[in-house]
């Protein structure tokens, strides 16, 4: 089975371009093929894991990443999924931003020796001049096949900025000059991407001819994993600092039932013939498949040893009720009014809950447990000296814990 073939078993591929010279390029290593990723946060989420992972076994295919780094189009915004414009960046953010990706892409693509590249597209974006821009690029595209772009439908009626509506001729640009600087013939993308690959593919057909080989595939998982990455109290972050391993571990172990397996196959990298066996599985297999899954993504990002430790953390806390190595909230004393702390607010302080509001309505609805304990009361107050030392161990739910401890 080709590469080719192993994505297409694993769920992954949803359209593509030129299908036949796609196939032998990636079947053969041939294809140097690039991702974008704008840098919108100081830290890549849940919802670019796909990407990455598809990156990572294209090149032990012996295909070539480029990781493009959106520091040119950040300063726009891809409109594609919003209901509003995003806030503008200043652009000693987005530099920060494009260096955190760097580091966290370097755990799953190989950079050394040439093998992958990572490039900036402010690196041309920014240097062009408008009035040639229009006229070398812009007369390519018509506006009527634009707005029926599904990436710009949904933003019609509230309103789309001249800003955001340069994004589809910028993203198209960018295919054009990897194809011109790198020999890049191929690009990747979520299907919220489509509109603006085929921009880019067509871009370099009429620039450079109908023979050049510039190829667009789209991947299913792409847009479904943003979703995947947001939760309740917000996005699932790659960087440790932001999500811990445990967290991130706990996250995936939670999936829904109906979930697992897919994202087994289109995430992970065990053999197919081994996945192949989980179909059959039901009931607490399942709870053996979100285990395998959870650890298989944590060791992908943070490490096998993390993994472990996340792994046992997790067993140890539904076996025992407690864990060394849990998320931790810290009290300090301003938290505190005559050495107590309310329930609801301890549910806030602890990120368990984004209000009080929410932290009532979870207590009411009985799911809040101290130590074990289910509490009933939104006035229950604890005292200081009972989170000293040890602390305790705050949930909300079944499987959403912290360790609460006062300084």
């Amino acid at each position: 089975m080709g590469i080719y073939e192993e994505l297409q078993a694993r769920g992954l591929i949803a359209q593509v371009t030129d299908e036949p010279l796609i196939r032998e390029l990636i079947n053969n290593g041939k294809a140097t093929f690039y991702i974008g990723f704008d840098p919108t946060a100081d830290s890549l989420h849940v919802g670019h894991f796909m990407a990455l992972c598809l990156m990572k076994r294209l090149q032990m295919a012996g295909n070539k990443p480029i990781a493009l780094i959106g520091g040119g189009t950040g300063y726009v915004g891809d409109p594609s999924g919003r209901t509003d414009m995003r806030s503008m960046m200043t652009p000693e953010q987005i530099q920060h931003n494009c260096d955190c990706f760097k580091e966290q892409m370097s755990k799953f693509i190989d950079f050394s020796e040439g093998k992958a590249l990572m490039v900036n597209n402010a690196d041309w974006l920014l240097d062009l001049n408008y009035v040639e821009l229009l006229r070398e690029v812009g007369a390519h595209f018509s506006v009527n096949r634009m707005l029926t772009a599904e990436c710009y439908k949904q933003r019609m009626e509230k309103g789309l900025s001249f800003l955001e509506f340069n994004y589809m001729i910028m993203q198209a640009y960018d295919f054009y000059a990897l194809f011109q600087k790198y020999g890049c013939n191929l690009q990747f993308g979520g299907d919220d991407q489509w509109s603006n690959m085929l921009a880019g593919t067509e871009l370099i057909r009429r620039k450079l001819g109908k023979d050049a080989s510039a190829m667009t595939i789209t991947l299913l998982l792409n847009s479904e994993g943003k979703k995947m990455g947001k939760t309740q109290s917000g996005a699932v972050w790659l960087d440790p600092n932001k999500t811990s391993p445990f967290e991130f571990y706990q996250y995936w172990r939670n999936v829904a039932d109906a979930d697992v397996l897919k994202c087994i196959r289109m995430l992970t990298f065990l053999p197919l013939e081994e996945i192949d066996k989980m179909d059959a599985w039901e009931g607490s297999q399942l709870n053996q498949a979100k285990e395998i899954l959870a650890f298989e993504l944590t060791k992908l990002v943070h490490g096998e040893e993390e993994a472990t430790k996340a792994q046992e953390s997790a067993r140890a806390l539904f076996s025992a009720g407690n864990a060394a190595n849990m998320p931790t909230a810290e009290l300090v004393e301003e938290d505190f009014v005559d050495g107590k702390i309310d329930i609801l607010t301890m549910l806030v302080k602890s990120g368990l809950v984004p209000s009080k509001s929410e932290a009532r309505r979870a207590v009411q609805q009985g799911g809040v447990a101290v130590d074990g304990e289910k509490v009933s009361d939104i006035y229950a107050e604890f005292a200081s000296e009972a989170l000293q030392g040890e602390g305790i161990v705050l949930r909300r739910g079944k499987k959403n814990f912290r360790k609460v401890i006062a300084k």
